[in-house]
């Protein structure tokens, strides 16, 4: 397996009706793939990634590594489909894929949007094909409300991406973006520090690599730390001092789950 570190930045017209949900998995079936891809895992199954900052609190910590399923959404063929249950893409799903911006990086961030949605944010409150939607894992660290990132598409005020140029010229319909087909709106559950669809807009299908299937190991560490392109000295000292008291060890092997959004 590659280490490898998950660069995650800090910061109407009604759309077609949405296919009927595919099946997911159940517990014992995930248990017994999750035990399938780290006993057979290469770099074609399986990927390990460490979160190095915060845009995904509180579901995704810093330190937190992760294995990543890379077969959950391959295409499925006419024999592999009856032996593994691929899945299709849903809302609510986190989801890892390559920074459209730079595909050297990998970014991991909440699936919030398919093709053909409706997507705008109402004072930090996200209406999603013109409904308002209950997302109890989103976590707000400021109070107060900005033009652009809690009232999107609003007044744009910062500097982006000419990918979120082109999302903002030319996929807004009645003040709502609208997502385009092969492509996919995902934003950061730390949802005011995170650099997310809103600042470079959409993640190309071809981008997505997979989803986190679970918590193998979870670590107190900087952000400086986990983003270092080599392993500095004062932090392989610090695992030797306190591995076993900086070790979250109630996150270990804890499975990740998205949350469906509808």
């Amino acid at each position: 397996m590659d280490q490898d570190n998950v660069v995650v930045a800090e910061n109407e017209s009604a759309p077609p009706e949405s296919p009927p949900p595919e099946p997911q998995r159940g517990f014992l079936s995930e248990w017994t793939i999750t035990i399938i891809l780290l006993l057979f895992g290469t770099t074609t199954l399986v990927q390990a990634y460490v979160i190095p900052t915060g845009s995904m609190e509180n579901t995704l910590l810093v330190g937190d590594h992760l294995l990543v399923d890379k077969l959950s959404y391959a295409p499925s063929g006419a024999v592999s489909r009856h032996l593994l249950p691929y899945d299709e893409l849903q809302r609510g799903d986190i989801i890892v894929f390559r920074y459209p911006v730079d595909i050297s990086q990998t970014f991991v961030k909440r699936l919030i949007g398919l093709p053909g949605d409706h997507i705008r944010l109402s004072d930090k409150q996200l209406i999603l094909n013109g409904k308002a939607v209950k997302e109890p894992y989103v976590y707000h660290n400021t109070d107060y409300l900005d033009s652009y990132r809690d009232n999107f598409p609003g007044e744009l005020n910062v500097h982006v991406a000419a990918s979120a140029i082109d999302m903002l010229q030319n996929h807004v319909s009645h003040g709502e973006v609208v997502v385009p087909p092969g492509t996919y709106f995902a934003m950061g559950d730390n949802r005011d520090s995170s650099l997310d669809s809103r600042y470079w807009g959409f993640v190309p299908r071809d981008n997505i690599i997979g989803k986190p299937l679970l918590i193998y190991w979870s670590y107190e560490a900087s952000t400086e730390e986990l983003t270092d392109s080599a392993i500095g000295v004062r932090h392989l000292v610090d695992l030797v001092l306190h591995f076993p008291t900086k070790t979250r060890w109630a996150r270990s092997f804890r499975l990740i789950h998205g949350y469906p959004l509808n």
